[in-house]
């Protein structure tokens, strides 16, 4: 009979950095990426007016709101503390932080992200394989361990 281990990985998120992501108003906390290169699980902050562009998920995306508030541009609805919102495979969207406090939101993303210009056209994706590359090369940059899991 064969016995197969199984072992918790918690990870402290106050011992993560907030890493920016490119633009200011942007920063993330990985606590995971699928081992299949499927996707990855964050959390992300926003401060106050930050604007996230027109963009189509490839796979779902899971997100919850931990604190602050986000306006979908397509429908005028608020998101507020508390919310979850699941968003299936070619969705797409935009929005924006509202309010005076930073959004944080625990997303769990499956597949990549494609951001569009006006007329649907893809101006930039960002794949799995580039955020984990992303956050490995920040964290070596910065001498920082890197305490995300890769399952």
């Amino acid at each position: 009979m064969t016995h197969a281990f199984y072992a918790s990985h918690p990870i402290d998120s106050e011992r993560l950095p907030w890493i920016p992501m490119g633009r200011p108003g942007l920063a993330f906390k990985p606590l995971r990426f699928f081992r299949d290169g499927s996707g990855w699980m964050y959390l992300f902050r926003l401060e106050p007016g930050t604007l996230i562009p027109r963009h189509r998920h490839l796979g779902e995306s899971h997100a919850f709101n931990i604190s602050g508030s986000r306006k979908l541009l397509d429908t005028g609805e608020v998101i507020g503390p508390g919310t979850y919102v699941y968003e299936p495979p070619g969705n797409v969207d935009s929005w924006q932080v509202v309010g005076d406090e930073p959004l944080v939101l625990h997303i769990t993303v499956k597949g990549g992200i494609e951001y569009l210009g006006e007329d649907g056209q893809v101006l930039r994706s960002v794949s799995p394989a580039e955020r984990l590359e992303t956050y490995r090369r920040w964290c070596q940059e910065h001498g920082v361990e890197a305490l995300a899991t890769v399952e």
